[in-house]
């Protein structure tokens, strides 16, 4: 059994920014997932990673803020995603 999607989104905003957001259900949890999900979240531009969370493989659920890499505590996938819409937010001065 392979990993079944549950979001897949990109928008491509007026300025040139890209918000992409992409989940997926794993078979079966893990230790580096106990949650059961494979997610990357980005939000920049072509070359210019300005807020990510993701789980990549031996790092576990982090956040990335600019050139800061950062722990992230995982408690649903609707908090993480309020939570990478609130730092893409943040970044636009206040305009998601």
């Amino acid at each position: 059994m392979s990993a079944a999607p549950l979001v897949r989104l990109k928008r491509i905003l007026a300025d040139g920014s890209i918000i992409e957001m992409r989940v997926w259900r794993l078979p079966g949890a893990t230790v580096e997932r106990p949650h059961g999900l494979k997610y990357s979240l980005f939000y920049g531009r072509p070359g210019e990673r300005i807020v990510a969370y993701d789980n990549e493989a031996g790092k576990g659920d982090h956040r990335h803020l600019r050139e800061r890499e950062e722990p992230y505590r995982f408690v649903s996938m609707e908090k993480l995603i309020a939570d990478f819409e609130r730092d893409v937010a943040r970044e636009r001065g206040g305009d998601a």
